[in-house]
Order: structure tokens, then C-alpha cells, then sequence
């Protein structure tokens, strides 16, 4: 398991996960899409009647169990970091902007589609810090490149982009499946991650080669 101690790191990954809740927070009240993952847990969570923060907690619980046991190496501190607190961090921040911002910045067309690119733009550039760290996947993005090694040893040619484009496919059903309807942020996220993803390691993270 990659828990090698870099304060730095570790201190940027913890800011990161929280400007993933902190920012998902805000792209929840705004109601108009979310990443896969958090589509899917919103939409589970809503219809068995538990907290985003909590049901999020379990699943990834069990999918942590599955990256344990094929391919540890992927589980560092930013892996627990994420798993636990991302959630909660977004369950807290929801319950506080319901007590300071009125309900009506989220449902006049000018406030909420300003604050929804905003908070679009900062959680996708808190992903890509918190990927760029290095310090260990999410469960749920573990658990694709663990599918894309037993794919490739009997389907070499399969692209790995195949493979999680289906995995994220698959979230978004089962968030349908789950009463959800996935809109724009879903695809906004999908658009812009990977270029944001490139962005931040060649401003912070000049070293990397990968």
C-alpha cells in the first residue's frame, strides 16, 4: 500500500478532498449534474433514505475490499482521505450554505448558473490536484484499472478508455435505475476533467512525465 509520508503531499491531498466536498456541495443544491459516481450515490441514497455522506462511506467500504484484495498498490492516503470525507465534507457544507445562502440563489437562472460553473470549475480542478498527488486512488477509480489488467490478458486491444467509459456508463444506470436523471454536469465533467487533469500537473506537478 503507497502510504509513504510527504507532509506536503498529505497536506495537499487533504485540501484537495476538501475542496471536492466543498465544491460538490454546491453542484448538488445547484441540481444540475454531478460526476458519475456522485450521480449514482445521490440517486441511491435519496431512495433508501440515508445520507450522501454515509451511504457513499459504505459502498466504498465494499469497493475498498475489492482493491484490497487485487491490487493494493492503488490504496494510499488519499484513498482513505477520499472514501471517508469527500461525502461528509459535502453533507456538512450542504447543511450550512442551507442556513447562509437563500434558497433562491439556487433557483434563479443568473445566481444558479453562476454559481454552478464556479462550483464546476473548482471541484474539477480539486480532482485533478488530488489525482495529481499521487498519494492512491478513490475505490471507485481503482476498481477500473483493476478491470482493465483482467481484460487486457485476453483482450489486449481493448482501449482502457473502453473500459471506463462503460464503468462510469454503468454508474449513471444504476443512479437511473435509482430515480435519478442525469443533465449537464455529467457531461460537463466528462468534457473538461482529463484537460484539467493535464493542466494542473504541468503547473504544479512539472516533474511528472506520465
Amino acid at each position: 500500500m503507497r502510504f509513504q509520508i510527504d507532509k506536503k503531499r498529505i497536506i495537499q491531498c487533504f485540501l484537495a478532498v476538501l475542496g471536492m466536498g466543498f465544491f460538490l456541495s454546491f453542484l448538488i443544491l445547484c441540481n444540475l449534474g454531478t460526476d458519475p459516481y456522485t450521480f449514482m450515490n445521490l440517486s441511491v441514497a435519496n431512495r433508501i433514505g440515508l445520507t450522501f455522506g454515509t451511504w457513499q462511506l459504505i459502498i466504498n467500504i465494499v469497493m475498498l475490499g475489492i482493491v484490497f484484495y487485487y491490487k493494493r498498490s492503488l490504496i494510499g492516503f488519499g484513498t482513505i482521505f477520499n472514501m471517508v470525507l469527500v461525502g461528509y465534507y459535502a453533507d456538512f457544507f450542504d447543511w450550512l450554505w442551507g442556513k447562509w445562502i437563500p434558497a433562491k440563489a439556487f433557483s434563479a437562472p443568473v445566481s444558479l448558473w453562476c454559481i454552478f460553473l464556479a462550483a464546476l470549475i473548482g471541484f474539477i480542478l480539486s480532482v485533478a490536484i488530488y489525482i495529481n498527488v499521487d498519494m492512491g486512488v478513490s475505490p471507485y477509480d481503482g476498481l477500473p484499472v483493476i478491470i482493465t489488467e483482467k481484460v487486457a490478458k485476453k483482450f489486449p486491444k481493448v482501449p482502457p478508455m473502453i473500459i471506463r467509459i462503460a464503468w462510469d456508463g454503468a454508474a449513471i444506470l444504476v443512479g437511473i435505475l435509482a430515480g435519478g436523471i442525469p443533465i449537464i454536469g455529467i457531461i460537463l465533467m466528462a468534457l473538461f476533467l482529463g484537460p484539467a487533469i493535464t493542466l494542473v500537473r504541468k503547473l504544479m506537478y512539472p516533474e511528472k512525465k506520465r
